[in-house]
């Protein structure tokens, strides 16, 4: 089975997503991740429910907001 068609889709798809953070802020940045983090845990952490991983990512972006906190 050729599976170059899949990685080049693959690569492109990952091209076209970080070209669309380029002009997001620091915070916006730490808010993305911080859900993808937290969707995982909640995702691993209740066995996959799909409540777990919206509140995961719900509370994982919430804490990527304010991590780094306002600038004195």
């Amino acid at each position: 089975m050729n599976k170059r068609p899949l990685i080049t889709a693959t690569a492109l798809a990952a091209m076209l997503t970080l070209a669309g953070c380029s002009s997001m802020t620091q915070r916006d940045k730490n808010t993305a991740v911080g859900a993808g983090i937290g969707a995982v845990a909640g995702s691993v952490l209740t066995g996959g429910s799909g409540i777990g991983t919206v509140g995961g990512a719900a509370v994982g972006g919430v804490i990527g907001n304010q991590v780094g906190g306002r600038k004195r």
